[in-house]
């Protein structure tokens, strides 16, 4: 039986008959350094990196003779290649599967010779490049919903009855996208209404949530899931409109039927999405403006324990990513 249909006749059981990404994101081209400014990098978790080059773009347009790259990683040694790091002959880097601990400060010195001509005089001349790279991850989506239905009085079981028929269909609704409906809640209020004088509403609350037990299972091993938990949850926000819609349609356009006391009122659905970062990560726009929606890498001094937006302060913390301070 449809959604709808079912909170149809719930309804009129209830109550009968009633009234009528540079300092940027960035994708996988080539960034150059720039002399004296660190430049800002957002690599999301488990993706390559963009290919960096060990000079500035002016520098790239001019012949440079003898070369020599040295690339040092945030542990503060020189960087060799291997499964993850590849760094090619002309002093480019790129990193694979990049994870939080790969976060930190990049640096590479240019070294090359200018050579005059007329007494074949070399000097070396060396320039510093330096990369702040983080790793982010997507927020998680959930979605704060708020809806409200007419009632005949704030007392009584009925209320309690709709509410909770109301929670099993949402769930039912959105349950094969392993999103379910959370923190669930509701408030009877009087409503004075324009040419209907006093009417008794239930304001109703609820959250919908893209970790129903059992979601890993809809991630296929993929280490990216936030972007299938936030491609489901859309499906489930869009899922949920669609059904407050065809309750405002059945109530106001259904001419042959009476409109029982508890029914949807149109126009009161109301949806808010809400981002929260996974243990690890947090926003900070301040910090990160080019990357302000991410949820990038906690920083050194920095922790987030939980599905939070924001990591916390913590002094001994000396890593990227930490998700206790200790």
């Amino acid at each position: 039986m449809r959604a709808w249909v079912l909170l149809s006749a719930v309804l009129w059981y209830l109550t009968g008959v009633g009234w009528q990404r540079s300092s940027e994101r960035t994708g996988k081209g080539l960034i150059y350094g720039k002399p004296g400014h660190p430049v800002k990098i957002y690599v999301k978790l488990h993706h390559s990196s963009p290919i960096l080059a060990c000079m500035d773009f002016k520098r790239a347009k001019k012949e440079t003779v003898d070369p020599t790259y040295l690339w040092i990683g945030p542990n503060e040694k020189p960087l060799t290649g291997n499964n993850q790091i590849n760094i090619t002959k002309t002093g480019k880097l790129m990193m694979e599967d990049f994870l939080e601990a790969f976060s930190g400060l990049y640096t590479c010195t240019l070294s090359y010779k200018t050579v005059r001509a007329e007494t074949q005089e070399e000097t070396i001349v060396k320039q510093r490049y330096d990369f702040m790279i983080f790793a982010y991850r997507e927020p998680d989506y959930s979605y704060q919903m708020a809806v409200r239905f007419t009632t005949k009085s704030c007392q009584g079981r009925y209320n309690d009855l709709l509410f909770r028929v109301l929670k099993k269909i949402l769930d039912n609704l959105i349950s094969d996208l392993s999103c379910h409906v959370i923190e669930p809640s509701y408030k009877c209020h009087f409503v004075k209404i324009p040419k209907h004088g006093l009417m008794h509403e239930l304001f109703i609350a609820f959250q919908v949530n893209p970790f129903a037990p059992g979601w890993k299972g809809a991630c296929n091993d993929l280490a990216d899931c936030e972007d299938i938990t936030n491609h489901n949850i859309l499906q489930a926000r869009d899922r949920i409109e669609e059904f407050f819609r065809s309750q405002a349609y059945i109530y106001y356009h259904d001419f042959n039927k009476t409109i029982p006391a508890m029914h949807f009122v149109d126009h009161s659905f109301q949806v808010i999405r809400v981002d929260s970062c996974r243990p690890g990560f947090g926003k900070n726009e301040g910090l990160h403006s080019n990357c302000a929606s991410c949820c990038v890498v906690c920083s050194p001094g920095t922790f987030s324990p939980d599905v939070d937006v924001t990591c916390q302060s913590c002094i001994s913390v000396h890593i990227y990513g930490a998700k206790s301070c200790t």
